[in-house]
């Protein structure tokens, strides 16, 4: 996915962006399995995948400034986008 598509997917039904996280990795089955292995919330895990990993990175950055939480990171190569 481009960088407005990704966009557009992630905003379908979130109002209140501080209450979902956000992050990018290279496999996200296993990035699942680490935030719940931390007793992390993740009922409501939805990824994607981006074109690039630049669009993964620009578009983790614009969901951070709208509030969502996460951090740095990724893996090696992260060109998928994940929320919960």
């Amino acid at each position: 996915m481009n960088e407005s598509e990704l966009i557009a997917a992630i905003q379908v039904g979130i109002t209140n962006y501080n209450l979902w996280t956000i992050g990018i990795t290279d496999d996200p089955e296993r990035r699942k399995a680490e935030h719940k292995s931390k007793g992390e919330k993740i009922d409501y895990w939805r990824d994607w995948r981006a074109d690039t990993e630049t669009i993964a990175r620009n578009v983790e950055s614009y969901f951070l400034k709208k509030g969502m939480k996460g951090g740095s990171g990724g893996g090696e190569h992260p060109t998928f986008v994940y929320i919960f």
